[in-house]
């Protein structure tokens, strides 16, 4: 009986462990994250990267389907918090209009629009977390 016992409580431990686990974080965006993204994307993005992601041929890329949307979250981060003033290809085609940086915009704005913008126009891509815009933020800002 003693050794029953003695090999069913592991068995038990280990049960109870993995029932609390914490359970993986989605990659698929809230529905507030994304109704918090898309007020963000019309106040700050849409005049030129048009309601449709399109984008403005030669002067505003295009958030439709492109390498650096699907691709990494730490350079879409950096762009949004640095800005973008040199032309630049982007999948074969050359875009010249300047992007504002738009540093007054909180963690939270940032992780938003650009989950929105990796969730819309066509796109699938992962969640853009506050602390990976907070982690990119203070690296601006001289820290890690």
């Amino acid at each position: 009986m003693k050794k029953i016992l003695l090999l069913f409580l592991p068995v038990c431990m280990l049960i109870m462990a993995a029932q609390t686990k914490p359970k993986p974080k989605s990659s698929v965006p809230s529905k507030t994250t994304m109704a918090n993204g898309k007020k963000v994307f019309d106040a700050q993005c849409l005049v030129c990267h048009q309601a449709d992601g399109g984008g403005v041929p030669r002067m505003n890329p295009p958030l439709v389907n492109t390498s650096y949307v699907k691709g990494s979250k730490t350079k879409l981060i950096q762009i949004v918090l640095k800005g973008m003033n040199e032309e630049g290809d982007i999948d074969g085609q050359s875009y010249s209009n300047v992007m504002a940086p738009h540093p007054e915009l909180t963690d939270q704005e940032i992780a938003d629009v650009l989950t929105f913008v990796r969730n819309s126009f066509g796109n699938k891509g992962s969640v853009v977390t506050t602390a990976e815009v907070k982690l990119e933020r203070s690296k601006l800002k001289g820290g890690k």
